[in-house]
């Protein structure tokens, strides 16, 4: 057996099955689910229509490198997005299509991580539980750099020792971050850039989030991007992951894919075609469409900032709230303990949050995630304020009757 098998701790979502078990919640309340980040707004109907019109590809063996029309349209939306001079990113050797960007994250670390050595990956604290658990089934040990409001957010990059940062093989980030929703500027990419050169580790960058963000004029900035101001055009030591879940509303799809490094990029491809997880032609066809569009990626965001800004002006009152930079969560401080929170909340209301310190670990003398909930606004506008004003409800009357 692989030894990291018994490393693992329980996903968060078990942690809340188990918080929540033998609860009562009341039967006269709809259960309203705010825990998982799982969109529930439509996706655009062409999507569905180019997977339809596409389910003759069933007959054959889909590449492991995708179609090149595919690469292609993905090299032109990052050209677009980020700004990058055009033809610096090669379609065939710097891009690979993936089934999500979750099997992607995994893998990245099974392929580049050295079992020889006494490797470091790192990762923010809190964190998708993905990164742990890679980093634990490559034979790495994690290395939690916690982010705290006094932090902003972000990893002090500063407190790191070096000695670290020498064993440190694989270095994930996420920005926006989830479940914080801090965004990563470009100036401080650009030193994580120049720290990887120094100490020779990959950057994975998650940036699943990065088409949902508060105004137009400003959206969040990626890796490739920073690495371009730092001079690196080649984007050496980087690689980033891009999903349709959450820009496009397709979960279910499992299309992503990666970007960067053509070194990075041809070892991941030769792991991958033995992995043998090649992304189907259907959805390689509706990936296309879907790269291709904005409009409704717009639409998206601007149906994301009506929630928050109504869920926020709901909570504000009773708690420390803010609007993220980018992605959809709510990470609120109660001010209380967060299991105790969620449960009493579930069993008062029949809402269900994530208690914040089933996605950290204690780190130097503190669980980052204590006292907060992470609320993903992934309902509709009106069960997100319904589930708001319930909140308000429950701590209200929790204070009352402290008070009494």
């Amino acid at each position: 057996m692989n030894p990291g098998l018994d490393k693992l701790q329980p996903y968060p979502f078990a942690k809340l099955a188990g918080l929540k078990a033998g609860i009562q919640a009341p039967a006269n309340l709809p259960e309203i689910n705010l825990s998982i980040g799982e969109p529930k707004q439509s996706p655009p109907a062409f999507i569905a229509e180019e997977i339809i019109t596409h389910l003759h590809g069933l007959a054959q063996y889909p590449a492991t490198r995708g179609s090149l029309t595919l690469r292609e349209t993905i090299m032109r939306w990052l050209t677009r997005r980020f700004s990058l001079q055009q033809g610096l990113i090669d379609p065939d050797l710097q891009i690979l299509p993936v089934n999500g960007t979750r099997e992607a994250l995994f893998s990245i670390a099974q392929c580049l991580v050295d079992r020889n050595t006494e490797s470091l990956v790192m990762m923010p604290n809190p964190f998708y539980q993905i990164y742990e658990g890679a980093a634990l089934l490559a034979g790495a040990e994690p290395f939690y750099l916690n982010t705290t409001a006094e932090t902003a957010w972000l990893p002090d990059l500063d407190a790191v020792p070096a000695s670290a940062w020498e064993r440190c093989q694989l270095l994930y980030i996420c920005t926006p971050g989830n479940p914080t929703g801090a965004v990563m500027g470009i100036d401080y990419l650009v030193k994580l850039i120049e720290l990887a050169d120094h100490y020779d580790f990959v950057i994975a960058s998650d940036e699943c989030y990065s088409e949902i963000y508060p105004s137009e004029n400003t959206p969040p900035p990626g890796l490739l991007e920073a690495a371009v101001k730092a001079g690196n055009t080649d984007f050496r030591h980087c690689i980033v992951f891009h999903s349709l879940s959450k820009r496009s509303n397709v979960p279910g799809m499992r299309s992503g894919f990666v970007a960067g490094d053509t070194h990075l990029i041809e070892k991941f491809f030769r792991y991958r075609t033995y992995h043998g997880c090649a992304m189907s032609p259907y959805t390689q066809a509706a990936s296309i469409a879907a790269w291709n569009d904005e409009t409704h990626v717009r639409n998206n965001r601007e149906l994301y900032q009506n929630k928050f800004s109504a869920v926020c002006n709901i909570l504000e009152p009773v708690m420390k709230v803010r609007q993220p930079e980018g992605g959809f969560y709510l990470w609120p401080d109660l001010g209380a303990d967060d299991v105790h929170s969620a449960s009493e909340l579930y069993a008062a209301k029949n809402i269900t949050v994530l208690p914040g310190s089933f996605l950290s670990r204690e780190n130097q003398g503190i669980n980052p995630g204590c006292h907060h909930v992470r609320i993903a606004l992934v309902a509709s506008m009106e069960e997100c304020t319904q589930a708001a004003n319930h909140i308000c409800d429950f701590i209200n009357q929790s204070s009352s009757m402290e008070n009494t």
